[in-house]
């Protein structure tokens, strides 16, 4: 059993060219039947012109009475080549097909044409035809009176046809060798063209061979105009810098968790060495600090359980499907993460003004996001303090808090990861919940804001695109 056949065609050996060469040959053969194509048309518009100017000169060709009669007293008679020395030939034609011919003419062979006009049944003829020794001629055929009166005759007129052909020959030989030359130039000039076009791409394959070699993202192509190759040039710079970026933000998370990992492990494993310790050395801890060490560790299991949870969340490329979108009811989900907060904050009062609004999300990441913008607000509220959450009937939600609040100077790096607040580094947390915060909700098209509150503490703000009633066709959720 055999395998696929390879193709061997023309077009196929032409693809497997480089692209300088596949370019120079489509240059060079388009110049070469751009120039063969001219110089046919050259040629055939010579010959047309000559032919014309053949023509016009067998009809301003007179050949009078004089004439008629000569050929008529040399009829019969053979006419010695050396004789032959006229301008044109000269014959008469007669009705019954005989010709005579002049002294000093070329005995021209009688066409049905010229017989034609001899009868009467045509004015006058212009058409080809041979001499007797074979050489072809132009003839024009006229009638004119007979001598005798009431009859006439058909004079015919003809000149050699190699008069023109001889100067087609020589324009032929002419426009061959100009073609010849210009296909050598267009040659010349494909490859000047494929090299001068291609030297970008030379340059663009060389910087990506680079990266591909040594990952070197640092690189940049110089840009030179607005053509396709400097918009190639710019979308290379534009990926190498995105892909750069990018992996200094991975790089940048692998070294912001490993630093925020590094302290719960620490204490984590601390403790459980002092345990361990107990076991081995059989010096029992004492009930209330074994109790608060056990509490130290299940907090620190819990910290590091949210941090993982919170990292495999960022470590989707924000470009990522946030999964299925469906229409939830935003006053419904804020009552569920409400009923959360109120258990981690017993002594806060936490009210809410809710008002009907629907948005187009993913439940899980809307609520996870509310949970955390709560929790928030209930970390920092001092005990015994208060929480006010409103949705109002235009679809904007607000929590505000009474805690310190944040410095103006602090408000740009809020959503940033791992980014805490010099005053918060004592309390638990990562740092990672207001960057997912933003995150999903910028996935919905709705934007999100902390700004200070008046009489202290801050106002988280979210707006996402939605209605106060849910879309007819899919009833909201929630």
């Amino acid at each position: 059993m055999t395998g696929p056949t390879r193709p061997t065609g023309p077009l196929h050996r032409l693809r497997t060219l480089p692209l300088r060469s596949r370019l120079a040959l489509l240059v060079a053969t388009a110049v070469a039947v751009a120039v063969a194509v001219a110089a046919v048309a050259c040629w055939l518009l010579t010959r047309t012109q000559l032919e014309s100017e053949l023509d016009n000169s067998l009809r301003n060709t007179s050949a009078g009475q004089s004439a008629v009669q000569d050929a008529l007293s040399n009829c019969g008679a053979p006419t010695s080549p050396e004789n032959r020395t006229g301008f044109a030939y000269v014959q008469v034609v007669l009705s019954d097909g005989s010709r005579c011919v002049s002294p000093f003419s070329e005995p021209v062979k009688v066409q049905p044409q010229d017989v034609a006009v001899a009868t009467g049944t045509l004015h006058q003829s212009l058409h080809n035809s041979v001499t007797d020794s074979g050489a072809k001629v132009r003839v024009f055929t006229k009638a004119t009176p007979y001598p005798r009166p009431g009859t006439q005759v058909a004079v015919t007129v003809s000149r050699p046809l190699a008069e023109i052909d001889a100067s087609l020959n020589r324009l032929a030989l002419l426009l061959t060798a100009v073609a010849g030359v210009g296909v050598l130039g267009a040659g010349v000039a494909g490859l000047w063209v494929a090299r001068s076009g291609l030297r970008p791409v030379d340059g663009l394959t060389r910087a990506v061979e680079h990266v591909a070699r040594t990952e070197d993202l640092a690189i940049r192509i110089p840009v030179e105009g607005e053509d396709e190759i400097a918009r190639l040039s710019r979308s290379f710079n534009s990926m190498t810098a995105a892909l750069a970026s990018s992996r200094d933000r991975q790089s940048q998370l692998i070294a912001d968790a490993g630093h925020e990992l590094r302290t719960p492990l620490t204490s984590l494993r601390t403790n459980i060495e002092l345990l361990a310790r107990s076991e081995e050395t059989g010096r029992a801890i004492p009930p209330d600090d074994r109790k608060a060490l056990m509490a130290s560790v299940k907090a620190q299991m819990t910290e590091l359980a949210a941090l993982i949870g919170d990292l495999q969340e960022l470590s989707r490329p924000d470009a990522a499907d946030p999964g299925p979108l469906q229409v939830v009811a935003l006053h419904n989900v804020v009552e569920n993460a409400l009923e959360r907060a109120r258990l981690r904050g017993p002594d806060l009062t936490i009210s809410a003004e809710l008002s009907p609004w629907y948005v187009r999300a993913e439940p899980a990441a809307l609520e996870r996001a509310l949970v955390n913008v709560l929790d928030n607000a209930v970390k920092f509220s001092p005990s015994g303090g208060s929480v006010e959450v409103s949705l109002s009937p235009s679809g904007e939600l607000t929590v505000r808090d009474h805690g310190p609040g944040i410095p103006a100077d602090e408000l740009p790096y809020v959503f940033e990861r791992f980014w805490r607040s010099p005053s918060a580094r004592a309390l638990p947390g990562s740092g990672l919940g207001l960057s997912i915060v933003a995150r999903t909700v910028h996935q919905t098209g709705g934007e999100i804001a902390l700004r200070q509150a008046a009489g202290g503490g801050t106002v988280a703000a979210i707006r996402i695109p939605g209605a106060p009633t849910p879309p007819p066709e899919t009833p909201g959720t929630g």
